[in-house]
């Protein structure tokens, strides 16, 4: 049983100009102790799906649409999507916790760095203030700050971008969650402090046995990080499969072309592949393959205008089959 189900996530943003489908129908599974690698274009529907696992999504606007996210823990099976918010609240924080994109609006910078972290413990463990004080300092100096007895008690304008995102981790991590979901942890960061957190982040999972999910549009980062990846486009997953099956074997004509996108894999003095046009409009009915007028593969407007299938074509590897993106597809169906 995985730790995580979550089955044809359907989430929509009501806007002035029509419904805006951010997520339209994905599903996937999360072991325990597993690294699951979130990979996509800006827009395409990586954080709106997992801030619809936490209830994090502003509604109005936004609204759950449908589909189901079963979180087993040691009490039972849980519907994130359907659970009553008394219910989300015992999760959110405890069992789930999340690392967001930019630690300086996630982090109040009115208050000291030692409320932000001993607020989780306060809340769900029931502990005293010096306890909390006392496990808030010990978080810090697991994620490689210094001095941390007197550096907690700092504001968050007093830590450079990276102690920032590093606090970002402690508090995420202070009550030993079951899943961890990074939203591009590294986003705004130089190399070489990009790589510091993200050992930050395998040490603490080996150290706690946690799940993560990993939000990123690096794929360099889940090459070397995650087990398993879904390439997400249009708010769908397009491509699903190991590490080895997305970097050594892509089906799909969009994962390629993030492959190709890579500039460490461009020869010494060429010129920087991109992908051509632009995403799609999200907002009314679609119909026929979104990536299809972006995509260099020879194709018909009537093959454009037909609607891919998602399928297994290995044992571990799904791709959305369609004649605009894969090549002889037939043969997979």
């Amino acid at each position: 049983m995985p730790l995580l189900d979550v089955q044809n996530l359907r989430t929509s943003f009501h806007t002035r100009n029509g419904v805006l489908r951010a997520v339209d129908g994905i599903s996937f599974t999360l072991d325990r102790g597993e690294t699951l690698g979130i990979v996509g274009e800006s827009g395409s529907g990586k954080s709106v799906s997992c801030y619809s696992l936490l209830g994090l999504i502003p509604m109005p606007p936004g609204k759950i649409e449908g589909g189901n996210a079963y979180y087993e823990d040691d009490k039972g099976k849980v519907d994130l999507l359907n659970c009553s918010e008394k219910q989300l609240r015992k999760i959110r924080g405890k069992r789930i916790s999340m690392i967001f994109q930019d630690p300086m609006t996630c982090l109040n910078p009115y208050l000291r760095v030692s409320t932000q972290l001993m607020e989780p413990l306060l809340i769900h463990e029931k502990i005293s203030k010096k306890d909390a004080l006392k496990k808030a300092i010990e978080a810090l100096e697991e994620v490689g700050i210094q001095d941390a007895p007197r550096r907690v008690n700092m504001y968050p304008h007093e830590f450079s971008g990276g102690m920032r995102q590093r606090v970002m981790i402690a508090m995420a991590l202070i009550n030993k969650p079951d899943i961890l979901i990074a939203d591009e942890p590294t986003t705004a960061l130089d190399v070489t402090v990009q790589a510091q957190i993200m050992d930050i982040i395998k040490q603490r999972q080996r150290d706690l046995g946690t799940a993560v999910i990993l939000i990123t549009h690096d794929l360099g980062v889940v090459a070397g990080f995650c087990e398993r990846i879904n390439v997400m486009y249009a708010g769908k997953i397009v491509e699903s499969g190991t590490a080895d099956h997305i970097f050594k074997n892509p089906k799909h004509a969009y994962t390629i072309a993030l492959q190709k996108s890579i500039p460490s894999l461009q020869g010494k003095g060429k010129e920087l592949y991109t992908i051509p046009g632009m995403p799609p409009v999200l907002v009314g009915a679609r119909r026929g393959c979104a990536f299809a007028a972006r995509s260099d593969l020879p194709h018909t407007p009537e093959e454009a205008a037909m609607d891919g299938v998602f399928k297994e074509i290995e044992p571990g590897h799904c791709v959305e089959l369609h004649p605009a993106t894969v090549v002889n597809y037939k043969q997979y169906l």
